[in-house]
């Protein structure tokens, strides 16, 4: 097995549920994240297991577009989304903590990894492993400033 993991977390003065409604808002997704440009829903319905569609995300100046899915889904608590691509497996977890002020902790883990890699992809993996971990951090990062913007600009808790 050959992968990464990153785990960052942010204290975002909103509530749980504020918290939630922008994470599971796919169709608001371009809106609110500065690195998304396009969702393109594959199911209808509310966010749920199962719930699928293709985000095209900005990233090193290109652009790349992923199908997704909802693979786990506790309600104000906890959500995984996975994508599979190129033979690496991807899951984003996010998870909601409440505090006693009323606002959210937000844990946001990413994790990439090829399960059965090739000679190849281990070399690749070696080589540019800590560059995509770079990349991915930095990207992490503006995501969870940007859910906490949208979340805060909702009516977000007193400081």
């Amino acid at each position: 097995m050959a992968g990464h993991t990153l785990t960052l977390t942010r204290l975002v003065h909103a509530s749980q549920h504020l918290v939630w409604a922008v994470l599971t808002d796919l169709d608001r997704a371009p809106e609110v994240l500065r690195n998304v440009t396009r969702v393109e829903r594959m199911t209808d319905g509310p966010y749920a297991v199962g719930t699928r569609w293709r985000e095209t995300r900005r990233m090193m100046g290109r652009e790349e577009t992923e199908e997704m899915w909802v693979a786990e889904s506790d309600p104000l608590r906890r959500t995984v989304v996975a994508a599979s691509s190129g033979g690496a497996e991807y899951r984003t977890t996010f998870e909601l903590e409440p505090q006693p002020d009323g606002s959210t902790l937000l844990r946001y883990t990413f994790r990439a990894e090829t399960p059965d890699p090739s000679g190849v992809q281990k070399l690749l993996w070696a080589v540019f492993g800590r560059l995509g971990a770079r990349v991915t951090r930095k990207v992490m990062e503006q995501d969870l400033e940007d859910i906490a913007g949208a979340a805060e600009g909702m009516g977000g808790v007193g400081r």
